[in-house]
């Protein structure tokens, strides 16, 4: 791998492209906004940096190569010619996924296969459906183009939270979510509903300034001409701050709370986070200044289950004016309905996010 300049996608979840342009831009990037990502131009070490650093990102992709095709011998012709060793490694296994779109190559199958062949016979590389290294063909307007998904497994899975509550809100959705409320790590943060405490961990993280890809291994390591010795000097290069405790969560359920509190001590911010196990009708100010709540409550997926759930909305709005006078309050729903149970004065809702199947948006308030 040379350092080479080459178009590199941001994967985003749908609806927060937004946040993550200005995480992108506070790290020094400059993006261009895509419906389900960002693109920006740059090197290899741009890749490495994006993995460890940005907060919510799904996954990495190097777009390293394009090409005219117009029909699958043409595909398999020019698939042989690209400079497979320029960016896999002989001895790692590959596996292969093709999209075709408005293209006369219709078959993505037959696509896909074409570039297994030309990997396989041209570089040696074995090929397997359950290999790390991923080679995406995306073919449109008969333009193919070769991307490397740079990252493994997504980038939400941070790889220091072994606990995880049953509906639980994405690390990468979480930290955009605390992005959207206007959080820059000097506030304090309240969830009162923490499941496995995403959110106040994500808040703790941000505000130690810890990368957030510092505890995994990411694709790009068995790339060819990786160089190990440069990543771990960037990795080494973060230097972490000690904010304070000022990052709390309660929930009703014990489990969750000792849920929270073993990913907080995994996540090394032990020291700057507490959880308790209360009701939300027992929930009590934090003894520091006036911050954020942010809540993601049950929502009720299905029709017939929600009765109980306004009344719950109803309880959290009122704890929320009487005991929280300026703070900002932000709620996480799929359902406008309970969101106007609370009787808090929203703002109007962010935009709709793709959340596990449903559809939710962050309805916030100025500090009430």
């Amino acid at each position: 791998m040379d350092a080479d300049r080459f178009e590199i996608f941001m994967v985003a979840t749908p609806g927060l492209e937004a946040p993550l342009a200005d995480e992108m831009r506070e790290l020094g990037w400059s993006p261009d906004i895509q419906p389900g990502g960002l693109t920006i131009r740059g090197g290899w070490t741009d890749v490495w940096r994006a993995n460890l650093m940005l907060r919510g990102a799904t996954r990495v992709l190097a777009r390293v190569g394009s090409f005219r095709a117009l029909h699958l011998a043409q595909l398999d012709k020019r698939a042989r010619k690209f400079p497979w060793s320029d960016v896999l490694r002989q001895d790692q296994p590959v596996k292969v996924e093709a999209v075709c779109k408005a293209s006369r190559i219709y078959h993505a199958g037959a696509a896909a296969q074409r570039i297994e062949r030309a990997i396989r016979e041209e570089l040696g590389a074995p090929v397997s459906a359950d290999a790390g290294i991923v080679v995406k063909l995306r073919i449109e307007d008969d333009l193919a183009t070769i991307s490397l998904d740079t990252t493994g497994p997504s980038l939400h899975k941070r790889g220091h939270k072994p606990a995880v509550a049953k509906a639980p809100m994405r690390e990468t959705m979480a930290a955009m979510f605390l992005r959207q409320m206007g959080f820059d790590g000097s506030q304090t943060v309240l969830d009162p509903m923490c499941g496995s405490g995403t959110f106040v961990i994500e808040a703790a993280e941000i505000a130690a300034g810890l990368a957030p890809g510092r505890s995994r291994s990411f694709a790009f390591e068995n790339l060819a001409g990786f160089d190990a010795a440069a990543w771990q000097r960037m990795r080494d290069s973060v230097v972490p701050r000690q904010p304070g405790l000022r990052f709390f969560g309660s929930d009703r359920d014990a489990g969750a709370i000792r849920m929270s509190s073993r990913n907080a001590e995994t996540a090394g911010v032990e020291n700057l986070t507490r959880f308790e196990c209360r009701a939300i009708g027992d929930l009590a100010r934090p003894d520091a200044a006036p911050g954020i709540v942010i809540v993601n409550p049950p929502y009720g997926a299905r029709i017939g289950n929600k009765g109980p759930l306004f009344g719950l909305h109803a309880a959290m709005g009122e704890v929320f004016r009487s005991r929280f006078q300026g703070w900002r309050v932000g709620i996480v729903t799929s359902e406008a309905g309970l969101a106007k149970a609370t009787g808090l004065p929203w703002q109007a809702p962010g935009p709709i996010v793709a959340h596990g199947g449903l559809k939710v948006r962050l309805w916030q308030t100025a500090p009430l």
